[in-house]
């Protein structure tokens, strides 16, 4: 598979005349699986770590898989850049703070994807995400215009475990394959776990069963451990639709006439 998906990559830059490839590297096993797709393609990639008030392991796991990945690939570029000092200022603009700074967490991701486009409009390049299915088309767990602000997206048609595979076939460190996932977007070091109230496993077969039985909403299957967590899955994803959806626009009907 990921052998595909580096084609695809690769066709999908040289069609449209680009030549950089530009990705956010986390520290997480999905920023490390397609930046190693990435440098698979031959093209010129360009990984950034962009820590803000960043977890000194998640900090130095991404510096760990960026090193691994410039020892390895010859095409492979880094930047560096801390943005605490502009979190910071940004965030001091604000008298009122949210009640549970969630939209302040949600502008760390957003100032990242503002320094990835800024880096790959300088070089000729595109933004390649880095979702997997269960989090861009499961339960919308990610940043609108934020980690969701991207170019392409060459796993997001991917399970999470089925990322882990291909993470073990592309030699990902050990470390990143087996650490708890997490957006990295607190000071207390929560898990994706933590938030969304299940793991990853359950909540992908909470999703392939949804998906399977065409289900758009909670329906209790009897089985109280699977229903807790298919409930979850619906809690999520119906919050976050608007995410997955496109932008709702107006449309004016034929009669309609504009002076």
């Amino acid at each position: 598979m990921f052998e595909n998906i580096v084609d695809w990559i690769r066709e999908y830059a040289e069609n449209h005349g680009l030549e950089t490839l530009v990705v956010g590297v986390s520290g997480g096993i999905d920023s490390a699986v397609t930046s190693t797709l990435c440098a698979r393609t031959g093209l010129r990639v360009i990984v950034l770590n962009m820590p803000i008030h960043q977890n000194k392991t998640l900090d130095s796991r991404s510096d760990d898989h960026i090193n691994w990945l410039k020892e390895n690939f010859i095409n492979v570029e880094s930047q560096k850049i801390d943005l605490t000092k502009t979190f910071e200022t940004f965030s001091d603009c604000f008298k009122e703070k949210d009640k549970n700074n969630l939209s302040l967490a949600n502008s760390r991701a957003r100032i990242r994807m503002t320094t990835l486009y800024q880096i790959s409009g300088a070089n000729a390049g595109i933004v390649v995400g880095t979702g997997n299915k269960v989090e861009d088309f499961g339960v919308g767990f990610f940043t609108k215009y934020g980690d969701g602000g991207v170019d392409i997206s060459p796993i997001a048609d991917l399970m999470k475990t089925e990322v882990s595979e291909l993470a073990k076939e592309l030699g990902i460190k050990k470390e990143i394959i087996d650490a708890p996932p997490t957006d990295g977007l607190w000071d207390d070091g929560r898990t994706d776990e933590d938030q969304l109230g299940a793991s990853y496993n359950e909540i992908e077969k909470a999703m392939m069963y949804a998906e399977k039985n065409g289900l758009e909403d909670f329906y209790p299957t009897g089985d109280e451990k699977f229903d807790s967590t298919l409930n979850i899955y619906f809690s999520h994803r119906n919050r976050n639709l608007h995410k997955m959806n496109p932008i709702p626009m107006f449309k004016k009907e034929k009669t309609c006439s504009v002076q």
